[in-house]
């Protein structure tokens, strides 16, 4: 039977708190300060459960590729804990209630782009993209670089530039990320048909793109400086980072074991961790340009 557990685990409770984490910080560092909490709070659990049900939504189109994967086989459908067509209920009927609770607590810009986040993250990345091209990775990260606008929005109504370099940091973080992944687990998406970069265009390749989109990152990271979103705590975080993220991806250029991509992999975690950690600490007062 299933169990409270099997669908918390359907939300991808890890993705959803890095959603939480990064919406947070937008909201943080949106111009002014938070003057109603109580509000804020629920529209970042609505952000939350919009998260959420972007999960379990693809955890039911995903099933039959989860099954074959060994990263994925004990997620709740494949393991037979929760049936397919609940999974699709709960993640639509949550959707919808994450929508509308941002509609109430937030504005109506910020629900629209919690809504549009959902599909394009089911719609666009899970049905079309991530069997069919190795940029789904690229393409699809706008769903995940989503959040911090949102969270800007749902306090000021708006989503100026400002707020797009938030989502740029994590759109291009993203597919380093993702690849350095596909490096060492590239035997799972082959068994599952996934083109993941690995397997498509060669372990040769893939680093070369992951040094790239390192290269392209580290400037980025230290953008919300010149918009006056953070200080020189951030400053000396995103230099710092991105010098370090740049020297790893040179390593796996060196090194083709499964070492080095593990270790760049671990710390793409970290690297965005701290960033918007810093900018939650300094944030606020941005130019809204």
């Amino acid at each position: 039977m299933s169990g409270p557990r099997d669908y918390l685990q359907l939300l991808k409770p890890r993705v959803m708190s890095l959603s939480i984490f990064t919406a947070f910080a937008g909201m943080i560092a949106a111009p002014g300060e938070v003057t109603n909490w109580p509000l804020a709070l629920i529209s970042l659990l609505a952000i939350a459960l919009g998260a959420g049900a972007s999960g379990a939504l693809n955890m039911w189109w995903d099933a039959d590729i989860d099954a074959v994967m060994q990263r994925t086989k004990d997620r709740p459908i494949p393991r037979g804990a929760v049936p397919r067509d609940e999974a699709l209920i709960f993640g639509g009927l949550l959707s919808l209630l994450a929508v509308w609770l941002l509609a109430l607590s937030g504005t109506y810009l910020a629900a629209a782009l919690l809504a549009g986040t959902i599909l394009f993250y089911v719609l666009v990345y899970s049905m079309i993209l991530k069997r069919r091209t190795p940029q789904n990775i690229v393409i699809g990260g706008a769903a995940g670089a989503l959040p911090p606008v949102v969270g800007w929005a749902a306090i000021t109504g708006d989503a100026p530039l400002a707020a797009w370099v938030l989502f740029s940091i994590i759109f291009v973080w993203t597919p380093p990320h993702f690849w350095a992944l596909a490096l060492v687990k590239q035997d799972d998406y082959r068994a599952a048909a996934i083109p993941m970069m690995p397997n498509v265009r060669g372990d040769a390749h893939t680093r070369r793109l992951i040094l790239w989109y390192s290269v392209l990152l580290a400037p980025l990271g230290v953008l919300p400086v010149a918009f006056e979103m953070a200080g020189w705590l951030y400053g000396s975080v995103a230099v710092l980072g991105g010098v370090v993220f740049v020297a790893l991806a040179v390593n796996i250029q060196r090194d083709e074991r499964a070492k080095p991509a593990w270790r760049l992999f671990g710390f793409s975690i970290f690297y965005l961790f701290a960033l918007f950690l810093a900018l939650i600490i300094e944030g606020g007062g941005a130019t809204n340009v």
